[in-house]
């Protein structure tokens, strides 16, 4: 067990900084029990500024929902009016499983009332971060998000093999750092960074090798081998690369019918993300594609399911309507 020290240092930068919690505000904490001396340092922070916290013990759906991609991440009606009726949101889970609970109808409603929503990344108060590093992260995001503004396409190619067109025509970007503000679609903190786009759900050909992380096939950090989606108008038509790829299809079968879409393109844009970690779809020099859900959370996108399944690819280069925006991981702007 941490330190009361560490604890307290973690939460100060989580409550203060990246959710800029204030007097008089509602903050709801979703944890795990694995994660609950985490969130009982964030309450305590935020009951110091004069906040009133609320936490909530969601061990069992964790667990089930991890057990079995079945299981719907959607929760109860009591849980959702709690999530509409706060100011905050700080969720201190399975990181898997919150990346999963961002597709949810609450978040989603919850986003549109103007709520602060997050999900807190392991290592509380051990980060090696300083604020200017979050400003970087952020400073990032905003130059990729300038160098696409009005693009209609980007490619991604990657030395495991991965050559893919995905439009983006029309879809604005979501900005994901760690610094949350009101109204912004939830991710992960404080060392997380992305622009991700809703890909334009008939468009999106090529071949995508998925060299990284994979959710939803029971593989924690990177996996054994590559897996390649093949991709025709929007949709993975085949999907190979051993027992993980299998795993998928079976996902994939057992969902509804956008569960093959082409339904996110993001760019991580965080150097200080780890590769095999969990976080790892925030690192720069990294893309992730996902399929299945992208209606929840993209502006403008209307694939609706109840999966989203992110499959990472290191070491890209992007161009974005034949620009050169990212070489090797590196980025040129």
């Amino acid at each position: 067990m941490k330190s009361a020290i560490t604890l307290v240092k973690g939460a100060r930068l989580i409550v203060e900084h990246c959710m800029t919690v204030k007097e008089n505000d509602k903050v709801l904490i979703i944890a795990d029990d694995a994660h609950m001396h985490i969130a009982e340092s964030i309450a305590g922070v935020a009951y110091s500024l004069g906040a009133y916290p609320l936490i909530t013990n969601v061990t069992h759906h964790v667990t089930a929902c991890m057990a079995s991609m079945a299981v719907s991440m959607e929760p109860p009606e009591h849980l959702c009016q709690a999530m509409l009726h706060s100011d905050e949101i700080i969720i201190t889970t399975n990181l898997e499983w919150a990346n999963r609970f961002a597709h949810v109808n609450p978040v989603k409603d919850s986003v549109a009332r103007g709520a602060k929503i997050a999900s807190i990344e392991e290592g509380l108060g051990e980060w090696d971060l300083e604020i200017e590093d979050i400003e970087l992260i952020t400073q990032r995001a905003e130059k990729i998000m300038a160098a696409m503004e009005g693009a209609k396409w980007a490619r991604v190619t990657s030395p495991a093999g991965t050559d893919v067109n995905v439009c983006i025509e029309g879809r604005p970007p979501l900005k994901v750092v760690p610094v949350k503000e009101p109204g912004i679609m939830m991710g992960p903190i404080p060392l997380w960074g992305e622009v991700a786009y809703a890909a334009v759900e008939d468009k999106t050909y090529g071949k995508i090798v998925v060299d990284g992380i994979m959710l939803g096939v029971g593989v924690e950090g990177t996996l054994p081998e590559p897996m390649t989606w093949t991709v025709k108008d929007g949709r993975a038509i085949d999907i190979s690369g051993g027992e993980a790829a299998e795993k998928l299809k079976k996902v994939i079968a057992d969902a509804e019918e956008n569960a093959n879409t082409i339904a996110e393109f993001a760019i991580g844009t965080s150097h200080k993300e780890i590769l095999g970690s969990p976080s790892e779809k925030g690192m720069l020099g990294t893309v992730h594609f996902a399929l299945g859900d992208n209606a929840h959370c993209y502006p403008g996108g209307q694939s609706w399911c109840s999966v989203h399944l992110d499959g990472n690819i290191r070491d890209v280069t992007v161009e974005v309507d034949g620009k050169l925006i990212i070489k090797d991981g590196e980025l040129l702007l």
